[in-house]
């Protein structure tokens, strides 16, 4: 084995990459613990600790992978889930969890009242481990885990634990999430991963893959995921996307011959794809969101166990997860950047057929 050129060249595994905690000191975000992963590739984020262990900031090199709102981090509000308050502490970035039991708009049933996407990534985590690299010993690998718990006495008790994990010299984020039912009754369960992808990734001409089976959630009004439309290339600012306009896609995901997903943004222009890959019998669904208003500017692939349509609809239609007593649903998503020729041309050729 060939060995590494960095062998005998540095005192600090911190000079290749690594796992670096710190508490945000300035502005809306004051306070908010964060950790900042770098994976020695070019590709580093930001994990808000206090949001769920949700990413934030990515880039690849210079290029930011990420759309960040307006208010960009902000601290945990655990209290607003109700109506669309979700929306005033919603910071976009790389990833934001949505659930653990209602994914969707707000709703009201005899089952209660539940807020735009539910409460989860307003909640701290109580982090268990932080590991390090130690190329010294040839140990690449680095993670972090953290548990999350969404619950209130007399109520549902759902725990989401969370490691994000790498390997210096990889341009890949791993995320392995754990749900478990610490309650005593049976508890609804909704999960989705609202993964946005902003500019300079998103960029007029961006490429958007995906393969499967869809249906736009506005239809007849939806005006850009309609049929004979070229809705799988990002398009430039538009004045109809301005304040609320936005349009939105459900997908049937098609998976490969292992049962595996995987969708995307390519932009030829900075030669490079970003890849997304899950187990569709993890998480079936696909939401494509595009909103391309003036600087507010995003499209969104959102993997999850059911579309945004809630939990009142989802168990009108005999889809909502009850996880029983004691019992947990694993969920793997993994994002890769693609630089060299081969890996983009078998990324676009097994991804991007239209359905």
């Amino acid at each position: 084995m060939t060995p590494p050129n960095w062998k005998h060249k540095i005192s600090n595994p911190a000079q290749l990459g690594g796992i670096e905690t710190s508490v945000l000191d300035n502005g809306a975000g004051r306070g908010t613990r964060i950790a900042w992963i770098n994976t020695g590739t070019g590709l580093r984020y930001k994990v808000v600790l206090d949001r769920a262990m949700d990413i934030a900031d990515a880039f690849y090199n210079q290029h930011s992978l990420a759309w960040l709102s307006h208010s960009g981090v902000t601290p945990p509000q655990p209290l607003s889930d109700k109506g669309i308050a979700w929306l005033r502490t919603f910071s976009g970035g790389l990833i934001t969890t949505c659930g653990l039991s209602h994914v969707g708009g707000p709703e009201t049933d005899e089952y209660g009242e539940r807020g735009l996407h539910g409460q989860i990534s307003n909640i701290p985590a109580e982090i268990e481990s932080i590991i390090q690299p130690d190329p010294l010993t040839g140990n690449l690998e680095m993670s972090i885990t953290g548990r999350m718990r969404e619950t209130q006495v007399l109520g549902p008790s759902l725990e989401l634990k969370r490691t994000i994990s790498g390997t210096l010299g990889q341009p890949v984020i791993k995320i392995q999430d754990e749900v478990i039912n610490r309650g005593n009754t049976p508890a609804p369960h909704m999960l989705l991963y609202h993964c946005n992808f902003g500019w300079p990734l998103v960029d007029e001409g961006t490429e958007i893959i995906w393969q499967g089976n869809w249906q736009s959630r506005d239809a007849p009004n939806n005006k850009i995921f309609r049929e004979g439309n070229n809705f799988k290339q990002c398009l430039a600012p538009t004045d109809e996307h301005n304040g609320s306009g936005e349009e939105a896609a459900f997908i049937d995901i098609t998976p490969d011959a292992n049962g595996n997903c995987t969708c995307g943004l390519y932009n030829k222009q900075l030669g490079f794809a970003l890849a997304l890959r899950f187990p569709k019998a993890q998480l079936p669904w696909l939401t494509n969101w595009q909103h391309f208003g003036k600087n507010e500017y995003v499209t969104g692939l959102e993997p999850g166990t059911n579309t945004p349509i809630g939990q009142a609809k989802a168990r009108a239609q005999n889809q909502l997860i009850m996880l029983s007593p004691g019992e947990s649903r694993v969920y793997n998503l993994e994002i890769e950047i693609l630089t060299d020729e081969i890996s983009i041309n078998e990324f676009l050729n097994n991804t991007n057929q239209a359905h």
